[in-house]
């Protein structure tokens, strides 16, 4: 079974969410400069990740239905961090702490154990992102997203899937209507 299905099963199961928030399209759950060390799983809706600089906002990461989103950094140091975290529509999220999480974690190998894949997985889809940007082209990039993750394509807008792939809009559509 999937890690993080196996996580949110045991999450469900021992009834240990903090509550839910709701989301407005555009709202942000987390700003730069904020901590944040919670986690959240979404219901409803989609939300990115990302960071800006001087000059434009370059998305990081989305998160949709059934994903586990957080803004790892803060999460896993307790410091602010430069993420923001924004719905891109309605979103609905359970909501659960870092210590209540960690608590579970550690509570069993099996959990541990499942803890570690997942963020095994979280480090090598980085990696291989970080790869993908660095070494290949943006048509090649756009195949091996819509291969790995196709639901995306349904859930976030292209203006934002353009920045995750690292082109421009225009890019992504001539590329998507080839």
């Amino acid at each position: 079974m999937n890690p993080i299905l196996l996580l949110i099963t045991e999450l469900n199961t021992q009834n240990l969410w903090d509550g839910e928030i709701e989301l407005k399209r555009n709202e942000y759950l987390k700003v730069k400069g904020s901590i944040d060390t919670n986690c959240y799983l979404v219901i409803s809706g989609s939300l990115r990740i990302f960071v800006l600089d001087e000059f434009e906002e370059h998305t990081i990461r989305f998160g949709y239905k059934n994903n586990l989103i957080a803004a790892l950094d803060s999460f896993l140091n307790e410091k602010p961090s430069d993420l923001y975290i924004q719905a891109l529509k309605k979103t609905t999220l359970k909501v659960i702490s870092k210590t209540k999480l960690m608590n579970l974690i550690w509570a069993s190998s099996q959990n541990i154990k499942t803890w570690n894949i997942i963020l095994e997985d979280f480090v090598l889809q980085q990696m291989e992102r970080e790869r993908d940007i660095l070494t290949i082209s943006p048509l090649e990039r756009y195949n091996r997203v819509l291969k790995r993750s196709p639901q995306l394509f349904q859930e976030i807008p292209n203006k934002y899937i353009a920045s995750y792939l690292r082109m421009t809009p225009e890019t992504l559509s001539r590329i998507k209507k080839s």
